[in-house]
């Protein structure tokens, strides 16, 4: 068996290999742990910590031990299987009868699922609605248009758009209001939708409105199907069973909030629309990409996908079921004060320096799918613009040099105490254009390793916060030095 380096690495696409000089992948992680690395990127992903990578160690010397006397179909069948109960029981959803739940290696990969079966055996090509795939990943609409074939038929994608030109969120009236009219157009054409509702986006937003797609899906449960692209996995327990009792499949991954490496995805799929789904023929597209095994035992059509193992797969999912058990020991409110404090020391910082322009992001709200307020209902993304500043005003820098500062940050740098420092934000995130200027904003987000490390240390979370800050002045420095 390799490696547990070389298998975190394994099982998913080009965009886990090693770039030869700088060691990283397309996310700039690396396979191994990086304690000195202040890692604030977890909107994009994040470097495996020293205990997960221990963990997925210790399951790559089980999984020795047991293909020593076993099969290796036979022990991942095993495997995943035990990792399916377990996410199930952590996420409190083992009580759900009839509740299916699909491995997948990325969360590009849940959505040709999704897509897929929204438009097998149909008559016309079904409809993806969907948010601007800069907001959610620029993988998704490239592999929903150009893989998605059913029969005869291609998926048509529709992205809607929930910033305005100027990187401002487009209000979400109007958004709701595009959705319902593609919405009613294609129904009235009798086609099949699947509308994506994204649960957060890359800079943090909710759209549509869980009120404007619960509606849709009211009034049309023949030809919609929901999608909650919540693979930031940024959200409470609660409001993941809410989204389920609206009979809404769910997209997860394990790289985001919960920092394991990146492609550890999960379908979450009710009763109501498994058993509707498998009324229809197995996708074919989905053949040359599945496992039998990362498919519940009994899903009819699995029995024509191969018996593959994806150790890797396997590995990736163990660290962020870790990280989730960590995360769930922390009582609620020691998440919520922690949260709260982080924000106000982070605003307050975006907002008084010249160098940064705070991205205006819509106080997160779920009316009416869930009213009780959990530690989602708080901000864990915060976007931001970089600037010169000027004597005659500011000038954004624009994407490209908002690139150059991005890469620089994790590189130690003969610039002082501070230019030593290595750092990870979230990757530039295109968002309009400012005074004529294409510009890029950069994200400075809390993960779940964070929050348990501000909770259990014992000084109230002060040194996540320097820390944060010193990412800041690192960026800051970074500007200074490039103009």
């Amino acid at each position: 068996m390799p490696s547990t380096k070389q298998l975190l690495l394994a099982g998913g696409d080009v965009r886990l290999a090693l770039d030869p000089l700088s060691g990283t992948n397309k996310y700039g992680c690396q396979p191994l742990p990086d304690p000195q690395l202040l890692a604030f990127g977890s909107s994009t992903a994040s470097t495996i910590s020293t205990e997960g990578f221990a963990v997925a160690n210790q399951l790559r010397q089980e999984l020795l031990e047991a293909i020593s006397t076993g099969s290796h179909t036979a022990v991942y069948d095993r495997q995943i299987q035990r990792i399916r109960l377990e996410w199930l029981e952590l996420c409190e959803l083992s009580d759900i009868t009839g509740l299916e739940l699909i491995f997948s290696p990325s969360g590009t990969d849940v959505h040709a699922i999704a897509a897929q079966y929204t438009g097998s055996e149909a008559s016309s090509p079904a409809l993806v609605i969907m948010v601007e795939a800069n907001e959610t990943g620029s993988g998704v609409a490239s592999a929903l248009n150009g893989n998605s074939v059913i029969g005869n038929n291609a998926v048509e994608v529709v992205q809607v758009s929930i910033r305005l030109d100027d990187g401002t969120p487009r209000p979400l009236a109007a958004i709701d209001a595009e959705v319902e009219t593609l919405a009613n157009k294609a129904v009235a054409l009798d086609r099949r939708v699947l509308l994506i509702l994204v649960d957060q986006s890359k800079s943090g937003l909710i759209a549509p409105s869980p009120a404007c797609v619960i509606a849709l899906h009211r009034r049309y449960p023949d030809n919609i199907e929901v999608l909650v692209d919540a693979c930031q996995f940024r959200i409470a327990l609660p409001t993941l069973r809410a989204y389920l009792d609206q009979g809404f499949m769910i997209a997860l991954t394990g790289s985001k909030f919960f920092t394991a490496p990146s492609f550890s995805a999960v379908l979450l799929m009710p009763s109501e629309v498994a058993e509707r789904l498998q009324k229809r023929k197995f996708p074919s597209g989905l053949l040359p990409c599945s496992s039998k095994a990362n498919w519940p035992t009994d899903w009819t059509g699995s029995e024509h996908l191969d018996h593959s193992s994806n150790f890797g797969l396997l590995l990736r999912c163990e660290v962020a079921l870790n990280e989730l058990r960590k995360f769930r020991a922390v009582p609620k409110a020691a998440t919520i004060d922690f949260l709260q404090t982080f924000a106000e020391a982070i605003r307050q910082r975006l907002q008084s320096d010249p160098h940064f322009g705070p991205l205006p992001t819509p106080r997160i709200d779920r009316y009416p799918l869930i009213t009780a307020n959990d530690w989602d209902h708080l901000q864990t993304i915060f976007p931001f613009l970089l600037y010169h500043p000027q004597p005659a005003g500011r000038t954004p820098l624009n994407s490209e040099e908002t690139l150059h500062v991005y890469r620089q940050l994790s590189v130690a740098l003969d610039l002082g105490d501070i230019g030593a420092i290595r750092c990870q934000l979230g990757q530039p995130v295109a968002c309009g254009t400012r005074n004529g200027i294409a510009v890029s904003a950069l994200r400075l987000c809390l993960s779940s390793r964070l929050i348990v490390e501000a909770t259990t240390q014992g000084d109230k979370g002060i040194t996540v916060i320097k820390n944060a800050l010193l990412a800041l002045d690192k960026t800051a420095l970074l500007i200074r030095s490039s103009g």
